[in-house]
């Protein structure tokens, strides 16, 4: 199965960037990807943390999942959108905060979504410089979700989703690889900061301790709102190898992703059987 992730440096304007993703997308498409996916927050990186409220949707409506179900169909693509914001409920007391779901939504080649995940671990980091707290504006989720794709070539791929932060935390995959999880999808907005040390060692890590394929879309740039994101999207394979890889800048990244080689790796090393604890 051929697989794409999609680079992006969003911007503060939603049509600018859906119309960015779009163009990308296609190409993704004209190049034989059956699956693509595109980075957190492809469609909105505000002035403001706050700036994503405005954009907040009722799940099943909205412009930004119509762009998405609409881009799905006529590009005949599995399209998994990073993050888009879709309303939370509100706290009980009249004066709570706003917030949304970090969510990825998952469309058919059919233009049908057919899952839902909202991001569980919530980002926060302050060194000084730099001061991160999701938390402000997002509600976490608390379900781990996987989702079946019939590739063309026969097969049916187990796929678990997880959002940027989430990669820190490997229980969340383990999890996935116990439910027989093929490909690890980690659609992402990591900094610069944490992504230059972190964010390869750690995709390779989840990859090889799972005996699974990685896809792992960024941001990747400076941006209109003055945050730098580390970008090297890549897809990785079960034995950690980087299939494909681009440093920084908007772009599509693709390999062919082998079942054939999944299982043998997993033949050759059956570590996932081999679990005590």
């Amino acid at each position: 199965m051929k697989v794409a992730v999609v680079q992006m440096v969003s911007g503060v304007a939603l049509a600018a960037n859906l119309a960015a993703a779009r163009s990308l997308l296609r190409q993704a498409a004209e190049q034989g990807a059956e699956l693509a996916v595109l980075p957190e927050y492809f469609c909105i990186m505000g002035q403001r943390d706050t700036d994503k409220l405005a954009h907040g949707e009722a799940f099943g409506s909205g412009p930004i999942q119509q762009f998405l179900a609409d881009t799905a169909r006529e590009l005949g693509l599995w399209l998994v959108a990073g993050t888009l914001p879709l309303a939370a409920p509100t706290g009980p007391a009249p004066d709570a905060p706003a917030r949304v779901f970090n969510s990825s939504l998952v469309y058919s080649s059919a233009g049908l979504c057919v899952a839902r995940y909202d991001k569980i671990h919530l980002f926060r980091f302050q060194n000084g410089t730099e001061h991160y707290d999701e938390s402000r504006v997002l509600s976490a989720g608390e379900q781990p979700v996987l989702f079946e794709l019939a590739s063309r070539d026969g097969h049916v791929w187990r796929i678990g989703l997880s959002v940027c932060y989430d990669l820190r935390f490997a229980e969340l995959y383990r999890g996935y690889a116990q439910r027989g999880a093929d490909l690890l999808l980690v659609p992402s907005a990591f900094t610069y900061t944490t992504g230059e040390h972190h964010w390869e060692v750690l995709l390779r890590a989840r990859a090889i301790e799972n005996l699974a394929f990685v896809a792992a879309p960024a941001q990747g740039g400076v941006h209109e709102n003055g945050r730098r994101t580390w970008g090297h999207s890549m897809l990785v394979d079960p034995w950690g190898a980087v299939l494909a890889e681009q440093a920084q800048d908007a772009g599509v990244v693709l390999a062919e992703l082998s079942m054939a080689r999944l299982l043998a790796l997993r033949g050759q090393l059956p570590a996932l059987s081999h679990r005590v604890l």
